[in-house]
């Protein structure tokens, strides 16, 4: 059975997604079968990492969620746009960018038993040991009920007072949906603030073993959403680290 992460955040701007997609193409380079699923329905972004345009996506997740087609209509094979990488697949799953497809998404609420559904038939045609889901930032009833079929989420945050203090209601409502696991990861940390107690604040803040501090990278910060990070610098401290989280999602005994 494919876990499914969800990466989330208290509010947009953190990296969420750029952390996703990286953690997707690495886990594919390292063997696996990953579908990367964007629910971002009214800011997709995950297409524009793998050059996806609107023209050549004829479905997406919107579509399926309205009953327009099949899960598995929706699906991009980006293998192709990745280094050789041996046994590994990576899938997306878009949303669409179209206007009217967002306008529409703002106005209906997705159907849960559905998505929930998608996910289990994605895992079974395509052989996936990981689902990846980019969710929407912030908190509403529709992004609970995603991240509550989740198996693992992980928290993208700033270190900043702001983002702190809603981080932590996030993390209490996760709790209260009961999903197995949650990581924190304190991302963009500036140069001047000290990693250790940086990790020390997450641990006392949110009461978690499983926290990650990731440095600020102007490399990042210039590539934006052009390309996955983790392919253009596979040498670079921050993908190193970007490692360690593959490692800790990876499903049991497939090292």
């Amino acid at each position: 059975m494919s876990t499914i992460v969800t990466f989330h955040s208290f509010r947009r701007g953190v990296g969420k997604t750029s952390l996703a997609v990286s953690l997707a193409a690495l886990l594919t380079l390292q063997g696996r079968r990953v579908a990367l699923v964007d629910t971002d329905l009214q800011s997709p972004s995950v297409h524009q990492f793998f050059g996806l345009s609107e023209e050549e996506i004829r479905c997406t997740l919107n579509h399926y969620l309205w009953n327009q087609c099949d899960i598995l209509a929706t699906v991009q094979d980006v293998n192709l746009r990745l280094p050789a990488n041996g046994a590994g697949k990576l899938f997306v799953v878009p949303a669409s960018g179209r206007i009217a497809d967002i306008m529409r998404s703002i106005r209906m609420s997705p159907n849960i038993d559905r998505y929930a559904s998608g996910l289990e038939k994605l895992e079974k045609e395509l052989s996936l040991d990981l689902i990846l889901v980019d969710s929407p930032a912030g908190l509403n009833e529709n992004t609970l009920q995603t991240i509550a079929v989740s198996n693992v989420v992980v928290l993208v945050l700033h270190p900043d007072k702001h983002d702190f203090q809603g981080t932590a209601v996030t993390v209490d409502m996760i709790r209260r949906l009961q999903v197995p696991v949650v990581h924190l990861i304190l991302n963009d940390v500036p140069d001047n603030l000290d990693l250790e107690d940086a990790r020390r604040q997450l641990k006392e803040t949110y009461h978690c073993d499983e926290g990650m501090v990731l440095k600020h990278s102007e490399e990042l910060l210039t590539l934006s959403s052009s390309w996955p990070f983790v392919l253009k610098y596979p040498s670079h401290p921050l993908t190193a680290q970007i490692g360690e989280l593959a490692k800790l999602l990876s499903p049991p005994n497939t090292l």
